[in-house]
């Protein structure tokens, strides 16, 4: 109750004293009016004494405070002048206003007040820092001492209102903290895998009496190797290894970019084949099993890739090393044949099954496809091939087909295939391992069974955990796996002369008419297709140009330029219908030009600029091109860019390739 009359009458309780007794004076005053004035009389003397003490006492109360205060700056200043950390003080765009003694006996010699701190500590240059209310802590180096610096803004003056910002930083010396994190990092545990690619070659192709010698010498230079690393290790099988190491390791062998493997490749004892090693490192998992799981990935994407190369793979990211020589041909048809029954066994249980390859299909995707078609036939499967736009360039192809009573419903749209999808269906993939670039990516989603054929190296970003997947970069192309498929697929091959015509255009576009990445099992594809009816003759007709497209591949020729020694760069003038083919075809033209190893030829194409890299095997065309996310194979390779002018794609590639040559002179 006193307090609410405290708040209604906003005086202190001492007046409300004083307000009763004058009350009470008055009071007096109606008995006896002598006696009450000389009451009133007190209680006006009593009002005075109470006023003039109690300005006296607020004056004393404000000198006592502004002391305290005059006291507390000075402690506070007193406080940080005494701090025994390095401190400075600069202005918000850098320059050097004041530093304690701390921060000059760390720069000793230098010339600090006035400079800008970037010009001797780059991280701290103000526009990479974040500013603003908070206190933040940027981690710098300096004379080998590692610092966390705490900086945050505070005005400039003795006013709280100032406009005038500056920057307040720390320097705290945290190089032991530093030291022991970089300890505990190096001592992290790091499993690797390491296969022999191509073991059984290797020994195929030397004498009998020189295998045990082979065999123990590619043993010997492995295990040097894997000792070298201090590491755990076991050999479970005559051509794989499994190892456990530390991570201060890798960095070294990263630095050596993985030199051992041209030490395996140096192996001769009258084997013609040069064995070659695939490595696959998982790290930075949260357990031994995660980071198997990452070495068994990483290895499955060299081995995909050709081998030769070893793969990192961490919780976000592959890296590559090496890959930049030629795959060596295979010349067992074991997994054909093993790949064949095990499609078979896909197929026949399937409700429906849809095969589709890349968008704006070639030769070489078209015809695998029709290969795949009559594969299921050939089981007795309805099958369909997912196909919106075609390539110009398979336009005649295409006209032939339609024409035949037989293929009526072979072709059928995105939008169809969606429709007719369902659990139990087969979706089969050719020419292509990434699901972004496929005719139809949303049949990927669909929960359906996955098959993939494809002769590409392969991607980070391949389509994952399909069902079954045949990848064989050294096949000269997809028809020539697929035309191995058939000989296996069922008891009695039937395969149509135009089917087979298909397939030879495949082979013929992809191998250059036999003059590139032509194997044995190439030619005998090619021979088994001969005699299934394919004319080459017919085939070549295929190929044949109209006018406008033979102009503008010769533009394309003649305005290519020298960008790096021996490596050609050109630009396609028009937007032709099937100019990606046209860049195809002037990129195979370039290579065939003296003085001209490799080329790349670039085109727009409705929204997008497409590439096509060319090689005389001297440079990886592959690896140029996937740092712009493309794919291939060492002398012959493509990519897609969207969302870039002509200009910007070609500042693009010429990154790329700087990034490229850079590596390659690395490693020599």
């Amino acid at each position: 109750m006193k307090n609410r009359w405290n708040k209604w009458l906003e005086i202190p309780e001492l007046n409300i004293y004083l307000l009763i007794i004058l009350a009470l004076s008055l009071i007096l005053m109606l008995y006896d009016r002598q006696v009450g004035v000389i009451a009133l009389a007190m209680t006006l003397l009593l009002v005075l004494y109470n006023w003039h003490s109690s300005r006296r006492r607020n004056m004393r109360w404000s000198e006592y405070i502004e002391g305290l205060s005059k006291d507390m700056n000075w402690a506070a200043k007193k406080a940080v002048l005494s701090v025994p950390l390095p401190m400075l003080t600069m202005e918000m765009d850098g320059t050097v206003i004041w530093y304690n003694k701390h921060m000059g006996q760390l720069f000793k010699g230098l010339r600090l007040m006035g400079e800008n701190i970037s010009f001797y500590v780059p991280e701290l240059d103000v526009k990479k820092l974040t500013v603003d209310e908070q206190t933040h802590v940027c981690r710098v180096v300096w004379k080998d001492r590692h610092y966390d610096v705490m900086y945050y803004v505070t005005q400039r003056g003795d006013r709280e209102d100032s406009d005038k910002t500056v920057l307040m930083l720390y320097w705290i010396d945290v190089t032991d903290y530093a030291l022991l994190q970089q300890n505990y990092a190096a001592k992290q545990p790091v499993v690797g895998l390491v296969y022999v690619d191509n073991y059984e070659e290797v020994m195929a192709s030397a004498e009998e009496a020189n295998r045990p010698a082979i065999a123990a010498e590619v043993d010997k230079v492995i295990t040097e190797w894997i000792a070298s690393l201090n590491s755990a290790w076991c050999k479970y099988e005559r051509d794989k290894y499994m190892l456990v190491f530390e991570h201060s390791q890798l960095e070294e062998l990263e630095r050596k970019r993985f030199d051992i493997l041209d030490s395996i490749r140096e192996i001769a004892i009258s084997n013609r084949l040069a064995p070659t090693l695939s490595i696959g490192i998982g790290i930075d998992g949260e357990s031994y099993a995660e980071e198997m799981a990452m070495a068994r990935n990483a290895i499955d994407l060299a081995l995909g890739r050709g081998g030769d190369q070893a793969v990192i793979r961490d919780r976000e990211k592959f890296y590559f090393y090496g890959g930049k020589n030629r795959t060596v041909e295979k010349t067992s048809k074991v997994k054909s044949r093993v790949i064949a029954h095990a499609l078979r066994g896909l197929m026949e249980p399937a409700s429906k099954i849809l095969i589709m390859s890349h968008e704006l299909a070639d030769f070489d995707s078209i015809g695998a496809a029709i290969g795949i078609w009559r594969g299921a036939a050939n089981v007795g499967k309805k099958a369909h091939i997912v196909l919106d736009r075609g390539n110009p360039s398979i336009g005649t192809l295409l006209e032939e087909i339609k024409q035949h009573e037989e293929y009526a419903d072979m072709l059928i749209s995105s939008e169809q295939a969606l429709d007719m999808v369902s659990a139990d269906a087969l979706v089969i993939v050719v020419d292509i391992q990434r699901a972004s670039y496929t005719e139809c990516p949303e049949l990927l989603e669909s929960g359906t069974k996955i098959v993939v054929i494809d002769h590409h190296r392969r991607p980070p970003d391949s389509i994952e955990n399909p069902t079954l997947a045949y990848l064989e970069p050294y096949a000269s192309s997809t028809c020539e796996m697929v035309t191995e498929i058939l000989q296996y697929i069922s008891d009695k091959i039937r395969v149509e002369p135009l089917e087979a015509k298909a397939l030879l255009a495949g082979i013929m576009v992809d191998t250059k008419n036999f003059a590139f990445k032509t194997g044995v099992r190439t030619f005998e594809a090619a021979s088994l297709l001969r005699r299934m009816g394919a004319d080459p003759t017919a085939v070549r007709q295929l190929f044949q140009d109209d006018f406008n497209t033979f102009t503008a591949r010769a533009k394309a020729v003649t305005q290519a330029k020298i960008e790096f020694p021996g490596i050609a760069i050109s630009v396609c003038p028009d937007e032709l219908d099937g100019s990606n083919i046209i860049a195809a075809q002037a990129a195979d033209t370039l290579i065939n030009i003296k003085g001209i190893h490799t080329s790349f030829v670039l085109m727009p194409v409705n929204d997008a600029v497409y590439i096509s890299g060319r090689s005389m095997g001297d440079v990886n065309v592959q690896l140029i091109l996937e740092k712009l996310g493309g794919g291939g194979h060492l002398t012959m390779a493509g990519a897609q860019l969207t969302s870039v002018d002509i200009n910007e794609a070609k500042e693009m590639l010429v990154n790329a390739i700087k990034e490229y040559l850079k590596e390659d002179s690395a490693k020599k």
